[in-house]
């Protein structure tokens, strides 16, 4: 799962960034609309963490960004402005939450599991694909009775699959949703190969129902 951090004090970007990777999310950052802006136009996320008061601009600006380009991210406003026009505001605008600063890190967390199942899987809790099933809150999959152990990347990549069923993946979109925007920098895609390979081995041999196939000259498929 990828986010993407809205926010220009630096002192609590840092704290939810670091949060947010405990809990093995892939984080990307933002200190103003501009800089959010070029990067939902070359990215995809799965949550976006925005703050409203920002040094070029209302965070606003980024949703209606967002909405003229059709992107499905989940948005969560993170404010200081506790308004009722700006919390019907943003939510008019596509918003999915909205929480008020100071807040808990535990509260974060909550949020943002709960609107990317709204967003994903209409709320439900397991994701199933024929005998398999995956727990996002406990990183948790699992083939019939019997509990698969994956590496952390391995988890990531079946769940992306997950997530997007009979979708046609090309490699580079797999490497920067698991890795982060920085994968631009790498000078090939060996380390993906590595551990597609483990994960493919692991549903194997667990009797998975699933695979994900290699469609040569595009990318890769569940099925």
């Amino acid at each position: 799962m990828k986010i993407l951090i809205v926010e220009d004090e630096p002192a609590l970007q840092e704290v939810v960034r670091k949060s947010l990777e405990e809990q093995r999310y892939v984080v990307e950052v933002a200190d103003s609309c501009l800089a959010a802006m070029r990067k939902v136009n070359a990215y995809a996320y799965d949550c976006i963490l925005l703050d409203i008061m920002l040094p070029d601009g209302s965070g606003l600006q980024l949703l209606e960004h967002l909405k003229k380009l059709k992107k499905q991210e989940s948005v969560i406003i993170i404010s200081a402005k506790d308004s009722l026009d700006d919390k019907v505001a943003g939510l008019e605008l596509g918003a999915d939450d909205y929480l008020p600063k100071p807040f808990h890190m535990a509260e974060l967390h909550a949020r943002i599991r709960s609107v990317i199942r709204r967003g994903q899987r209409g709320g439900e809790m397991l994701i199933r694909v024929g005998n398999l099933a995956i727990n996002p809150d406990k990183h948790q999959v699992t083939v019939g009775e019997h509990t698969l152990d994956l590496g952390r990347k391995e988890y990531d990549i079946l769940l992306y699959f997950v997530n997007r069923q009979g979708h046609l993946i090309k490699k580079e979109v797999l490497a920067e949703a698991v890795w982060g925007d920085d994968i631009d920098q790498a000078d090939n895609y060996d380390f993906i190969y590595a551990q597609l390979k483990n994960l493919r081995r692991k549903l194997a041999a667990a009797g998975a129902e699933v695979e994900i196939k290699t469609v040569y000259g595009f990318g890769y498929k569940l099925v």
